[in-house]
């Protein structure tokens, strides 16, 4: 049994069960028909999900079985919705879509005793009002990444300590680099950070990266963008991707104050000269899935408060110069011409971006889908700098095993065009960072 919810977040789910028989109660159909329209996610999905089945059972009925979903699949059928049995009509009071799906999903239960049956939801209320009616409940896994994955991706620098010998060649010689035999028995993947500690404790932590095109490992130094310096190991390496012209894609992930979109819009600043235009976005989030359009006001009026804090980064990195500056009148001269554009993410999709710096705020709010979208409109001289905290998520049916950030630092790892980095410490205040961790 599938849940509105699963259908919305993946069209294609009914397609991943295997040869298990799904079945779609009529409640399902009817709250999919209300997000039809729209150019979200959740349109995009709606549609998808319809055109599917539509072609699924052309030129058929469903009957008692239902419609094979496809080779080596199972059946598929829409189940008319049923009330509770007499014991539970008292425990679920509102006539709501929820409690026909739970009612539906019990009553296919009861009248197939000799088969497994479970309702399928990302939605954690339902999931809990079906355990208390004694229904089988599952979320939808496909997606989800396993927590070892997650917990792989945030220890992503290798830490060791090596000989002065050996650092001195990397940190002090002519090419500040090593060849990674000398660190390692096993070729390092594509951007693999290290952090390297002197033998006999002297001296300070140096940062490198494996380059994959020079088949070394290469020193990262601290460099400055735009008037912004990194504070601390994670934000240099941070930085340094930024700032790497042959890195196409960047994942920054971290708490907030870790200075993620900080770093991202400084390098993009300092680099402006290599694109057309360098734009800022994230994705519009708002309570009880209510469009914009019930905000007062303009476009421009509407989407100002979820663009504010972008605003924010770019007055830290205004505040570093003169208002009479070259640097802060050039960034003036930018937003007048549209080549510093901070807009919302609904009106990227169907463009093509060529010769752009992309950043991406508070990433962890897409869906896996989503997150491809976004990446496949890349064109020739682009790059995407995708930042977020995968533990502060703002979609219903998103978490940090399931969202599109997540699965985008698992798929990509070990790419050469790809690199993340993992931000621990928070740099905004010393009372933002007490609060981080005693709060």
């Amino acid at each position: 049994m599938l849940d509105t919810n699963v259908l919305l977040h993946d069209h294609k789910a009914i397609r991943h069960f295997k040869d298990n028989n799904l079945v779609i109660p009529i409640a399902v159909i009817e709250e999919i028909d209300k997000f039809k329209k729209g150019n979200d996610a959740l349109a995009f999905n709606a549609r998808g999900f319809m055109r599917d089945i539509d072609r699924i059972t052309e030129g058929k009925s469903f009957g008692k079985d239902g419609v094979r979903i496809g080779k080596d699949l199972g059946f598929i059928k829409i189940e008319p919705n049923h009330p509770f049995s007499p014991e539970y009509r008292d425990l679920f009071h509102d006539d709501i879509q929820d409690h026909r799906i739970l009612s539906t999903a019990m009553w296919v239960r009861d009248n197939n005793p000799d088969r497994f049956v479970a309702l399928v939801t990302k939605d954690v209320n339902l999931r809990m009002k079906a355990k208390a009616a004694g229904m089988e409940v599952q979320d939808y896994l496909t997606d989800k990444m396993e927590e070892e994955k997650i917990e792989n991706a945030q220890k992503e620098v290798q830490t060791m300590t090596l000989p002065a010998e050996v650092l001195q060649q990397l940190a002090y010689g002519p090419e500040t680099s090593l060849e990674w035999k000398q660190v390692q028995g096993r070729k390092p993947a594509a951007n693999q950070l290290f952090k390297f500690n002197w033998e006999g404790g002297k001296g300070d932590v140096i940062i490198a990266r494996y380059d994959e095109d020079r088949d070394r490992i290469v020193l990262v130094k601290a460099r400055e963008a735009y008037g912004i310096r990194p504070r601390n190991d994670e934000q240099k390496m941070a930085l340094d991707a930024c700032l790497n012209p042959k890195v196409e894609l960047v994942s920054l992930t971290g708490g907030a104050g870790t200075g993620k979109t900080l770093l991202a819009l400084a390098a993009a600043l300092e680099q402006e000269r290599n694109y057309d235009q360098i734009v800022i976005s994230r994705p519009t989030v708002v309570l009880g899935n209510q469009d914009i359009g019930f905000l007062p006001g303009d476009q421009k009026t509407k989407m100002s408060p979820f663009l504010q804090p972008l605003m924010d980064n770019l007055n830290v990195i205004k505040e570093q110069f003169k208002p009479n500056s070259r640097e802060a009148l050039k960034i003036e001269g930018m937003l007048k011409e549209d080549r510093l554009l901070i807009e919302p993410l609904a009106y990227i999709r169907g463009r093509s971006l060529g010769r752009c710096y992309f950043i991406i705020d508070e990433a962890q709010n897409l869906t896996p889908h989503e997150m491809k979208t976004i990446i496949t409109r890349a064109g020739e001289g682009t790059k995407m700098v995708f930042t977020g905290d995968i533990f502060q998520i703002d979609q219903p049916y998103l978490d940090q095993w399931s969202n599109g950030l997540t699965h985008l630092g698992d798929k990509l790892a070990g790419q050469k065009l790809f690199q993340h980095v993992f931000l621990r410490k928070g740099e905004r205040s010393a009372l933002s960072e007490l609060a981080a961790k005693l709060l």
